[in-house]
């Protein structure tokens, strides 16, 4: 007990405020650590069976399959999902970052160990099976749980439990694209939408170590192959500017395409998936690129080693079967293919340059990665995401000014001209679900009721003598807990026991008092959890009328501790004098 007394009091506690870095830190460094061994498992689910199915061996070489094996797999992959599917409660079947970001939004951060369960087996088949995917949907949904189920392992706070998701998110994009930076700023910038210095650095930990485990498996080469690269000429920003538009515009259709294929939701989802593995064994007989991951053809796409006929067409087929996809329920993630579809339509731009001023422009590959990280910034509304993400990538300063151009042209195009939303909101207010975020609801979001809660408390009964209220006015407590039949039904400022109880100095001292009827300013109370916010205390206060909330756990079953009392000018008085 008296171990448990010490987590409590250097753990728990001080983690329901914004101050106990230290602690952070700490759990966010086995957050980040346990998230990148789950990468690497889920990496091995899905490279190990494609190893022995793909006749060169190579993971990502769907294209080496036969026609028969390029049109049959995703149809047959579809299937398995669609039942597994079906077999599915309906509020289980939501994965990826946009499930992430809901349960951040609506739930605390709380994701289920089953939700973790189902996301692994969707992504691993969805992949496999060659549809027209991302793992880094899957891998940050499963990054986000691992921090979540971690929090919630250790009953920690929920504002702690919001930011242990943001360290899994970190450690899965670092993991996967080898970015340690890139994770850090999508995980703030695009699950959070917050950015909170004092998240920065568990964050940070939980991205490194993350990055650190991965590497002693894969290696420390990025994702993609990138040779040295830079603008070769002012003369260029009009190419530049043009790329931009033209990715911004297929940034728009993209989103625009999932929002209007998300309307056959209430169709049978064993059709709706079955109709979107159909679609994509079509378009893989011809078009074998947009199967699986895709990141072999995107470094062919920066090698220039695909021509311009080939590049437009596989971005017009991957653009179409992946929002079609998507917006029919298959758990694909969309990062990867907003990276696949950036690539190629760069490329594009960059030969069709290379066309029209042989002489100046810039190599394919050159236009082929600001093209990915404006397709990225465009389709996410995440650019500064984006733009570290390519500077990582490809470790080269040169290309952050023309990148930045470009993202900020797409983004703007798709934003708006086309008044698009970010891909994943898009898909939120497609299941009718909200994402709150204005800077008083994230500020109420980062501390829990225990920073600000008032523990100097006694809890009493109703009916109590002369000198046991005596006895308990002299702990010298703020408030009284009254309890009628052992549950708390009012609030009570001692201060006026105390000038009740003066009031009968000398009196008999087994007179008995009523707690409810002697002349005080009783409030109103009702209960709330140790682990909630203060966000969720003000939810509380307007759904019940009450003045006052009693804090209380859980410390054996059937037993409720009371820890402290709060009240709105609790909370009021909190932000309005920290410093």
């Amino acid at each position: 007990m008296r171990l448990f007394d010490l987590y409590v009091r250097f753990i728990r506690r001080p983690l329901a405020g914004t101050d106990a870095l230290l602690q952070m830190s700490l759990i966010g460094f086995f957050a980040g650590t346990i998230t990148a061994f789950i990468i690497v498992l889920f990496r091995h689910a899905i490279e190990i069976p494609l190893y022995f199915l793909i006749p060169d061996r190579n993971p990502e070489h769907f294209e080496t399959l036969s026609r028969i094996q390029k049109a049959t797999l995703p149809v047959a992959g579809a299937l398995v999902l669609g039942l597994f599917l079906y077999a599915m409660h309906i509020g289980d079947r939501k994965v990826g970052i946009a499930h992430v970001m809901d349960r951040l939004s609506n739930h605390q951060g709380y994701i289920s160990f089953k939700s973790m369960m189902v996301q692994f087996f969707a992504g691993t088949v969805s992949i496999i099976s060659g549809q027209s995917a991302g793992r880094e949907g899957p891998v940050v949904h499963l990054g986000s749980a691992c921090g979540s189920l971690m929090g919630q392992y250790m009953k920690l706070p929920n504002n702690s439990i919001r930011t242990l998701v943001a360290c899994g998110t970190a450690a899965a994009i670092s993991a996967s694209f080898n970015t340690p930076i890139a994770g850090v700023i999508f995980a703030m910038e695009v699950v959070l939408m917050d950015f909170v210095i004092t998240s920065f650095t568990p964050i940070i930990i939980a991205s490194v170590s993350a990055a650190i485990i991965t590497q002693s498996f894969y290696g420390s080469e990025p994702a993609f192959i990138v040779p040295e690269m830079e603008t070769q000429s002012v003369t260029e920003i009009p190419f530049i500017i043009l790329t931009g538009l033209a990715i911004g515009i297929a940034s728009a259709s993209f989103i625009q395409l999932i929002k209007v294929y998300m309307r056959y939701s209430h169709r049978n989802i064993v059709l709706r998936i079955a109709v979107a593995g159909l679609l994509t064994g079509a378009v893989a007989i011809f078009y074998p690129q947009i199967m699986g991951v895709g990141y072999d053809t995107v470094n062919q796409v920066i090698a220039n080693e695909i021509a311009l006929g080939v590049l437009v067409s596989v971005a017009i087929a991957k653009l179409l079967v992946t929002a079609i996809a998507v917006g029919l329920g298959m758990p694909s993630g969309l990062v990867g293919p907003t990276l696949f579809i950036g690539a190629t339509l760069g490329g594009a731009c960059g030969i069709i340059a290379n066309m029209a001023w042989p002489d100046t422009p810039s190599s394919t590959g050159f236009y082929a990665m600001i093209g990915m990280a404006s397709m990225m910034g465009a389709c996410l509304q995440a650019p500064f995401s984006a733009l570290l993400a390519l500077l990582e990538l490809t470790q080269n300063p040169n290309i952050i000014l023309p990148a930045m151009l470009t993202i900020v042209v797409s983004s703007t195009i798709s934003a708006e001209l086309f008044k698009q939303k970010s891909v994943f909101l898009t898909v939120l207010q497609s299941q009718g679900l909200s994402f709150r975020n204005d800077p008083v609801f994230n500020a109420l979001q980062r501390v829990g009721v225990g920073a600000v809660m008032e523990r100097n408390q006694k809890r009493a009964n109703r009916l109590l003598s002369l000198s046991a209220a005596e006895e308990l006015l002299t702990t010298e407590p703020k408030w009284i807990i009254v309890e009628i039949d052992g549950r708390p039904a009012s609030l009570l400022p001692a201060v006026d026991l105390a000038r009740h109880v003066l009031e009968f100095n000398g009196g008999d001292p087994e007179q008995e008092i009523d707690l409810m009827t002697i002349p005080a300013q009783r409030k109103d109370i009702r209960s709330i959890y140790f682990q909630a916010t203060l966000k969720e205390a003000v939810d509380r206060f307007q759904e019940t009328g009450a003045e006052a909330l009693y804090v209380e756990r859980t410390s054996a079953p059937m037993i409720k501790t009371v820890l402290g009392v709060l009240t709105r000018q609790d909370i009021d008085s909190y932000y309005q004098y920290k410093k």
